[in-house]
């Protein structure tokens, strides 16, 4: 499960790794996403890549209004092909990147929160679907999910779970530019080349957005 996550402070070094002309003008960075709110996605149309913000839980198109993305931020890798509300993106291949700096995890035996970004310091790259749903009362909607494994040994320590990450290798390969069975990128990512450590309870609530979120806790002292 994913369910908190923090967006780079800026996009200028990833869209150009990217090769994306987009920018995103009313983009702000926050330290602690909740689902439904706004992240920044890459699609591909056509070879051209765009960059954009769409809401974090999809709307399927057949919805009747759009609170099902409450319950959709996540999608399991082994279940794309079969669960109704991803099968219809799954299957027209509509695949996307979900880009954040980390993600937060909850220790379930104490509520421990913890921060899990690259040991590299790049941004993540999680791979995601996305849908647009026509609003009966409004413009459309973009919407996405993020796609998740069975955890590295790593992020094991844990939580069960973790988004599933594309690399910059394979990023051609997920947005469907180069040919591939996109199955097959669904696997756990290196936990070498990934790092987490404990931080401050805070992040629980959303209502707390600051940069402190991600710093280190001492829990020897707790």
């Amino acid at each position: 499960m994913c369910g908190r996550i923090k967006t780079p402070e800026e996009l200028n070094e990833i869209r150009i790794q990217l090769q994306i002309e987009d920018l995103l003008l009313d983009y702000a960075p926050r330290f602690n996403v909740p689902p439904t709110a706004s992240v920044p996605v890459v699609t591909s149309l056509d070879g051209t890549r765009r960059l954009a913000l769409m809401r974090w839980g999809l709307v399927p198109s057949w919805a009747k209004d759009d609170k099902i993305g409450y319950a959709t931020f996540n999608a399991r890798a082994d279940g794309l092909a079969t669960k109704p509300a991803f099968r219809s993106a799954w299957k027209a291949g509509r695949r996307c990147l979900v880009i954040a700096d980390g993600f937060y995890e909850w220790r379930k035996r104490d509520k421990q929160p913890y921060f899990i970004t690259l040991g590299n310091k790049q941004p993540m790259t999680f791979a995601g679907l996305w849908e647009e749903w026509k609003s009966p009362s409004g413009p459309p909607l973009r919407s996405c999910t993020v796609i998740t494994t069975e955890a590295n040994e790593l992020v094991g320590a844990v939580h069960d779970r973790m988004p599933v990450i594309i690399g910059p290798e394979n990023w051609a390969s997920w947005l469907g530019e180069e040919a591939c069975d996109p199955a097959a990128l669904l696997a756990p990512f290196p936990p070498e080349r990934m790092t987490l450590w404990p931080v401050s309870k805070r992040v629980g609530s959303v209502k707390n957005n600051d940069p402190a979120l991600t710093d280190r806790v001492d829990l020897s002292s707790a």
